[in-house]
């Protein structure tokens, strides 16, 4: 939604070689940033089928026009805002993984994280959380773009944890990665289609038990110190 280390911006490493962008585009891509903050607040507030382009234009203070030259659509505003969510969930994978922390405590900040992006959103997030879902999993290129760079991510946990020792060997590192992925598409899935769904109990729970799914056998730790 790449190599085992979480993704990081594109080209990070050539950015101070690119040429600086002219006035025109900068200012293009201040547009584009200032309707797709502003159109993510309206959604959250009064849901995305609520919200009318007119009103994310008039909030924005740009013209219709303005708006369908940078998004065909608010189905592809909505995509860029899933984008969106997607890279910084994994910069701050990126950023847990840097911490010097044993694995289940990993898994317990990445998951609470998860949670607290939900919850902080807004009364409408639920119908957010689906209409994101819908538009993710109906662009088949996007959809495998987007499971290839978490895979990527939560792989990177795995195998910093098989590195430092605690995490099983017992079970390859493929397998390891999509219990987690798994775990994680189940909460954002239960989340979007069950009404009251307690998100932050059931992600606490699923650290924990992917926690103890995760950590070394006994025969793997004996005569370790």
């Amino acid at each position: 939604m790449t190599d085992s280390a979480a993704p990081r911006p594109p080209d990070s490493s050539t950015r101070a070689e690119r040429a600086p962008l002219s006035r025109r585009e900068r200012r293009k891509l201040e547009l584009r940033a200032r309707i797709l903050e502003t159109a993510g607040g309206l959604f959250a507030d009064q849901g995305f089928h609520e919200t009318r382009v007119a009103e994310i234009c008039d909030r924005a203070d740009i013209a219709h026009k303005t708006f369908f030259n940078h998004f065909p659509t608010k189905l592809h505003l909505l995509r860029q805002i899933a984008n969106a969510g997607i890279e910084q969930l994994l910069l701050e994978i990126e950023d847990i993984r840097k911490a010097d922390i044993a694995t289940s405590e990993r898994l317990q900040r990445l998951f609470d994280t998860v949670a607290g992006h939900i919850n902080e959103a807004g009364p409408k997030n639920r119908e957010l959380v689906t209409e994101l879902v819908h538009a993710i999993s109906g662009d088949p290129d996007e959809r495998s773009d987007q499971g290839r760079r978490l895979h990527a991510a939560f792989a990177g946990i795995v195998e910093d944890g098989i590195a430092r020792g605690d995490v099983t060997r017992r079970h390859d590192v493929p397998t390891l990665t999509e219990l987690i992925l798994g775990a994680y598409y189940v909460l954002i899935f239960n989340y979007a289609n069950l009404d009251d769904f307690p998100v932050r109990e059931r992600a606490g729970a699923a650290a924990r038990v992917l926690g103890d799914a995760l950590a070394p056998h006994p025969e793997e730790t004996d005569g370790k110190t």
